[in-house]
């Protein structure tokens, strides 16, 4: 069956918690002072099952002018209302502002209820439905059904009832896949059970056991326990009040305007961009930086205007703007809100959310304003190409630009692939894990090709620019496991070469000048002269007075190109005079068990001071071993 949530509207004492009461059995005045006073301060909720089965909630909210903000609470996530004008007194302030309420909020299904029907003539009656018709003819509920009732004797009632189900059938249910999303409306504690949050669910599904991240103070928590019309159940969906036993939290700790939501997927933020529409009743202008409430979900805060493209909103007009809050929001793209006057307080206007979690923007910037066009106007796929390009070097997952653009990981999925296939963005991960612009890959490999280039013309003995320089130099946003798929990627289409630690051009390799040759050639005879009593550091940098800085990249080139290994500090022995040792030694243990320091000294025909390290590099690679003074074949 569908899943539905009624609300209720209207100006104070126009019937609306009598009607709910004639609907649902149910009265959802609970506080002492609404029985006393006979008005309703809080918002009251009550189950509604419908004539055909068809299960629903009813969402009764206040209508004196002091408690809009409760009201405003109640009314967000709503499916369809049903607007209460009494027979006696017909439209009132209180009637305007709900209806400005429902209009900002963008719910278009509902029914005009005449209520106290029994109070008045025929006649009268006629002439208050004639301007209930005009009046809604001219909101968001033009054309809707106008149905008369009393509470009272019950008159009009199931003619009210068929036309709830009528209208009922039309309404879109919200997406029950995806990421959850529960704005709290009532927070309170049962005996044995502990903390009680209850809202209705915006979007995804709740299931016991899980955990939930509250906001905006970031905090998990687990479902105990779940209850939907009063019965208790596994698993909430979208579209339905839910109320929601958690585990490890106190009540002092949760407020009205918290939110539940699935882990990582909301970011708390001062900062929201939106299309702000001042209502044409507003009697007053809106000015840059005015103080303003700012109502989302269940949540109110207090805020300030940044007119991006002007200095004053009209009555009527619309206009891109920030809104800068004064304490943190938790916002999504799409979000309707409510803004209203800071004094006098009354509703003045609302709009969409297009970025949740804005940056600063500067006012009369025409690429903050194409960019919020484009995020507010542009197709999913535009939207998806757009934040890609924007993120620049930093990658974005699916779920990322589902959360930035407002919309299904399925539907983000799609638009992916067309994009990969367009290449229009690219997939360094080869897993679809995260993705980037192809403009910013491109970017990137510039970056890395040209610094490379210039590295390697400073250096021509080096063999490549070392990895992690590069990804901590220029790429520092980039993890080592992004930064190593992205080079992957440039090395798979030729773009780039790895070379263990290193990465360089592709078929690159070092060459010296004629300087260097000559250089080089004179330190190779040198290690060939005798090759077991290399040259020390000194006698090499003696060779055409080198310096030391240039004496580095010479031996680094010797090393890279497979001439010296370095076996301990400061000595170098050629690989040929290595490999040879190995030999001379092979064929001494062929006759003997064992080797003293001494014998080797003699086989080798040096010192002790290059025998020692050659012998205990041959016992780091396992070619000999120590046995006390002595050593032996390994």
């Amino acid at each position: 069956m569908k899943r539905l949530i009624i609300g209720t509207a209207g100006h104070i004492d126009h019937g609306k918690t009598t009607l709910v009461r004639a609907l649902t059995g149910i009265e959802t005045d609970r506080l002492k002072e609404e029985r006393q006073r006979g008005i309703s301060i809080e918002l009251g909720f009550a189950p509604f099952n419908l004539p055909s089965g068809q299960k629903a909630a009813i969402v009764d909210v206040p209508g004196h002018e002091r408690f809009i903000r409760h009201m405003l609470a109640g009314a967000f996530g709503i499916d369809m209302v049903l607007f209460t004008i009494a027979a006696d007194e017909g439209v009132m302030p209180q009637t305007r502002e709900h209806m400005d309420i429902i209009e900002l909020l963008g719910v278009d299904k509902g029914i005009v209820v005449i209520t106290k029907k029994d109070m008045v003539d025929e006649e009268w009656l006629m002439m208050v439905e004639e301007e209930a018709r005009e009046y809604a003819d001219k909101s968001i509920l033009k054309g809707c059904p106008i149905i008369a009732v009393s509470a009272v004797t019950g008159d009009g009632i199931q003619e009210l009832l068929q036309t709830i189900e009528k209208v009922a059938s039309e309404v879109e249910e919200k997406p029950v896949f995806g990421q959850a999303r529960l704005p709290i409306d009532r927070v309170f504690s049962i005996s044995g059970f502990g903390t009680v949050v209850t809202g209705t669910l915006w979007s995804g599904q709740i299931n016991v056991g899980e955990s939930l991240e509250l906001m905006p103070v970031q905090r998990m928590v687990k479902v105990r326990t779940l209850q939907v019309h009063n019965e208790k159940v596994s698993t909430a969906y979208a579209g339905q009040r839910v109320a929601v036993n958690l585990q490890g939290i106190d009540i002092q700790d949760i407020k009205r305007g918290y939110l539940l939501a699935s882990s990582g997927y909301l970011e708390p933020s001062y900062r929201i961009n939106a299309r702000l529409r001042l209502l044409s009743s507003s009697p007053r202008t809106l000015k840059n930086w005015n103080r303003i409430r700012f109502h989302l979900g269940t949540d109110e805060t207090l805020g300030r205007i940044v007119l991006l493209d002007r200095d004053e909103l009209l009555p009527g007009d619309e206009a891109y703007a920030q809104i800068v809050m004064e304490k943190q929001v938790v916002a999504y793209k799409g979000d309707p809100f409510v803004i209203r006057y800071y004094s006098p307080v009354n509703t003045i206007g609302g709009g969409t959310i297009i970025d949740p979690n804005a940056p600063r923007q500067k006012r009369f910037k025409e690429d903050v304003l194409n960019d919020l066009m484009v995020k507010e106007e542009g197709s999913l796929y535009d939207l998806v190409l757009h934040e890609l390009e924007a993120a620049g070097i930093e990658p974005l997952t699916v779920q990322e630009i589902a959360r930035r653009t407002g919309s299904s990981e399925a539907s983000i999925e799609d638009e992916v692939q067309q994009l990969l296939d367009d290449e229009k963005i690219i997939d360094t991960s080869g897993k679809g894990t995260y993705y980037f612009g192809a403009q910013a890959v491109q970017a990137m490999g510039k970056t890395m090709t040209t610094t490379i280039s210039e590295y390697l013309q400073k250096y021509p003995l080096r063999q490549g620019y070392p990895k992690e320089d590069m990804r901590s130099r220029w790429f520092n946003k980039l993890n080592p496991k992004v930064f190593t798929g992205l080079l992957k990627y440039f090395e798979d289409n030729g773009v780039l070469q790895s070379q263990n630690k290193l990465i360089t051009l592709p078929n690159y390799a070092a060459h010296p000048g004629e300087k260097e040759k000559i250089i080089i050639a004179e330190i190779k005879h040198k290690f060939q002269e005798n090759e077991f009593s290399p040259p020390a550091w000194e006698e090499i940098e003696a060779v055409k007075g080198l310096n030391e800085a240039d004496l580095n990249e010479i031996i680094s080139y010797l090393i890279d190109n497979g001439f010296l290994f370095k076996i301990s500090d400061s000595i170098y022995f050629s690989v040929a005079a290595i490999e040879k040792g190995k030999e001379l030694l092979t064929e001494y243990f062929s006759r003997e068990k064992e080797l003293s320091l001494a014998t080797a000294r003699d086989i080798f025909n040096t010192s002790r001071k290059y025998a020692l390290p050659l012998l205990e590099y041959y016992d780091r690679i396992r070619f000999t071993r120590r046995v006390g003074d002595m050593r032996i074949k390994a």
